[in-house]
């Protein structure tokens, strides 16, 4: 494998890609993104209405297995928040009020940490287990994955906010030293030119998935916690 990959080897092929380029693909690989989560989800979605249309012996939720409605509109609003504050964090970067945008975006992370404890909290002191009935095993199957995706959703916020802080004295359009932006400080340049463009694209991609994302969550909270 030697004669592949070196300390010798010249990156230069690789290097210098239009920010542009991946600054669409990030915003595409959203909207892709979102579709998969709908495509999951609709599995819970489905299994809720045709275990809750069956009800065989009348078993689908017992009248003990009543989640804490207090806990889960935390979690829902929490969630809510959270996306919205991106969406404010976005409108800041766009606008170039640097401080702004990342003090929204860190409360938005500190947010959405909340709501993942609060729902966690909320699983052991429920009363009932996913064995009991249809509505407990969707109940804990949907709630479970949303956290999931929850937190993959807070990973790519800490990522832009750890960027937008790294280089945060760096004036607009000003590079970063070479290899920062490369994964690798041994490297001559960059994979991309402008490295710290790819920020705004990135909130705009995480402000569209986070706001879907939360919609799910809206969509939960209905069916899991007032139908």
């Amino acid at each position: 494998m030697t004669e592949f990959a070196h300390e010798g080897t010249s990156y230069q092929a690789a290097e210098g890609e239009p920010p542009e380029v991946m600054g669409r693909n990030l915003i595409s690989a959203s909207h892709l993104l979102a579709s998969a989560t709908a495509f999951f989800f609709f599995a819970f979605l489905f299994a809720y209405f045709y275990l809750r249309s069956l009800n065989n012996s009348g078993m689908f939720q017992p009248k003990h297995v009543t989640p804490s409605i207090t806990l889960g509109t935390l979690v829902m609003a929490l969630s809510v928040a959270s996306a919205m504050l991106v969406r404010l964090a976005l409108l800041d970067q766009r606008a170039e009020r640097r401080p702004q945008w990342r003090f929204k975006a860190a409360l938005s992370l500190g947010v959405g940490l909340v709501a993942v404890v609060l729902q966690i909290v909320e699983w052991p002191v429920v009363g009932f287990g996913p064995y009991d009935g249809g509505y407990a095993s969707v109940f804990f199957g949907w709630t479970a994955f949303n956290i999931l995706f929850v937190l993959c959703a807070l990973l790519w916020l800490e990522n832009v906010l750890a960027t937008g802080i790294r280089y945060r004295k760096l004036d607009v359009g000003a590079q970063p030293p070479a290899g920062h932006a490369s994964g690798d400080p041994g490297r001559p340049g960059q994979d991309v030119s402008d490295p710290l463009s790819l920020i705004r694209p990135g909130l705009e991609g995480l402000s569209f998935y986070w706001l879907f994302l939360a919609g799910l969550g809206v969509v939960a909270w209905i069916l899991l916690y007032l139908l």
